[in-house]
């Protein structure tokens, strides 16, 4: 075997020795940020159940107080409702909602209802409307979400359930009128859909998203 060939196959050796330390780095890279990851977006949903659940109103663990329902009143797809008691009763549940009919796309909801049907609280989990305009369904862009607070099917009425430009009694956005639009659409459903299969939601024991 000639120098030449020699050299080559160290040279060989040596890229891949490299290769392999290359990817055993990026594994374990990807690795850890893939667990960093899951767990901030445990905790995001944690806030999230929080802000929309009545503080101090339960005490069960809500996040793995389950259940896994398919309903078109919900959106497409599968989703998680969260269950919220107080020694044992229902006292509230959270819909994960979603809306295909966004500006840009989807948008994600949670819907936190009392067990009486009000609203405890909303929150946009996901959306891709323009910056600017339809964002404003994020709270941390505006406040409008918050006008769901304490909203029920009665409260307003049935046809004041939508935008004010379409005689409703919610506020739309100056250019984006389909985006908020779409999210009261969302949100009448997810109540609607509560005062239906309240009792069956409750019933059953708890699942594994």
């Amino acid at each position: 075997m000639n120098a030449t060939v020699v050299q080559m196959l160290r040279a060989g050796g040596v890229l891949g020795a490299f290769g392999l330390v290359a990817a055993a780095v990026l594994g374990g890279t990807w690795s850890l940020t893939a667990d960093r990851i899951r767990d901030a977006e445990q905790q995001r949903l944690l806030q999230q159940l929080e802000e929309v659940l009545p503080a101090g109103g339960y005490d069960n663990a809500v996040a793995s107080d389950t259940l896994q329902v398919d309903s078109d009143a919900l959106g497409p797809g599968t989703h998680t409702v969260w269950r919220a008691r107080k020694d044992g009763r229902p006292v509230a549940a959270v819909l994960g909602a979603v809306t295909p009919d966004g500006y840009s796309g989807p948008i994600a909801l949670l819907v936190g209802i009392a067990y009486d049907g009000r609203i405890t609280g909303v929150r946009v989990t996901s959306h891709r409307e323009t910056p600017g305009l339809g964002d404003k369904i994020d709270l941390s862009r505006s406040d409008w979400v918050l006008d769901f607070d304490g909203r029920s099917l009665l409260a307003p009425g049935p046809r004041d359930w939508t935008v004010r430009k379409d005689g409703g009694v919610f506020d739309q956005f100056a250019g984006a009128t389909i985006t908020p639009r779409a999210v009261v659409r969302a949100v009448h459903r997810s109540l609607q859909y509560f005062a239906e299969n309240r009792e069956t939601l409750f019933a059953t024991a708890p699942e594994t998203p």
